[in-house]
């Protein structure tokens, strides 16, 4: 196939490129920084310097490239966030998420593509309420901690401009936080440096439940979606969904760093915000079921401790 990829040179798409040629697809990895240039070609992909931001620009690009897949895996995360300010941190993302995806969209149907696959997030977006264990069937929150509202709201526009469209197929890959090479959980990664550095507190009971994916894993899950996807959402996640108590201990044991401090919910909301608190002890696991059986997607790493374990 002829691929268009946008966000090329991230986290993601470092991993998948390589694996999107080895299957003899023509890939197209589009980035915005110049200096990126070397290293997506060197991953196998034909180099394209593109703003998604630029609707003319992108109309140019995908007309004269004329993909049959545009996979969406443009962000603009920081490696070291902060918290505090989750909502300013996410901004430019956002951006991307809305203004670039509609470009992105819009540009696609013109020049007549196929399928549109584009990155989500499972997680904390999904309702705190009801089952533990969300499904793509299940509400997102209603009522997000105020500094999530506006990645919330980016996230949603997202999911709707992609699968409202018909001109092409719409797939939404709902993907676990990351960890592996490239991520903010790898050797040198910005969160173990946290860890190691003993900045990352166990907020209240530790009760919120995570579901991670190792990039590798996230890769494959989007090389299997460009054949075997249907219209729709896909939760992108490991086997083994985990509350923080038992996560984050783990992982400072991993990498060598103390056990995590404890910070009762009160203080940490005043200090970081009640996003924190909601990261730390109210969000719900997610399931991989529907993935796993339409995608006939078998993962690398199932479950986070061997990941860390062996990763880390």
């Amino acid at each position: 196939m002829r691929i268009l990829l946008a966000g090329a040179s991230g986290a993601i798409g470092r991993t998948l490129i390589p694996l999107l040629v080895e299957q003899h697809h023509e890939v197209f990895g589009a980035f915005r920084n110049p200096t990126h240039q070397n290293l997506v070609g060197s991953l196998g992909a034909t180099p394209v310097i593109l703003d998604i931001l630029d609707g003319a620009a992108v109309d140019a690009r995908v007309a004269e490239i004329k993909p049959q897949v545009i996979i969406h895996q443009a962000t603009a995360i920081s490696p070291r966030l902060d918290l505090r300010h989750f909502d300013r941190e996410f901004e430019a993302t956002n951006r991307l998420r809305t203004e670039g995806t509609r470009n992105l969209t819009t540009a696609a149907v013109r020049a007549g593509v196929e399928r549109f696959i584009a990155q989500s997030f499972a997680g904390w977006p999904y309702a705190h309420r009801g089952i533990t264990l969300k499904t793509e069937e299940d509400d997102l929150d209603s009522s997000p901690a105020p500094q999530m509202k506006s990645t919330l709201d980016a996230l949603e526009m997202l999911e709707h401009t992609v699968l409202r469209e018909r001109g092409f197929t719409g797939i939404v890959l709902r993907y676990g936080p990351f960890y592996g090479p490239h991520s903010s959980i790898a050797k040198d990664g910005a969160m173990v440096d946290e860890i190691r550095k003993h900045k990352i507190p166990l907020v209240g009971q530790g009760t919120g439940v995570w579901s991670f994916v190792h990039l590798h894993d996230a890769a494959t899950a989007t090389v299997a979606a460009l054949t075997l996807a249907q219209h729709g959402i896909y939760n992108i996640v490991d086997d083994d969904p985990a509350p923080v108590l038992d996560w984050l201990p783990y992982l400072a044991q991993c990498v060598g760093a103390p056990p995590p401090r404890h910070v009762p919910n009160l203080l940490a909301k005043m200090v970081i915000g009640e996003h924190g608190v909601t990261l730390m002890n109210d969000i719900r696991g997610v399931s991989n079921a529907k993935a796993r059986k339409e995608l006939q997607w078998t993962l690398k790493w199932s479950s986070w401790r061997e990941g860390f374990r062996e990763g880390l």
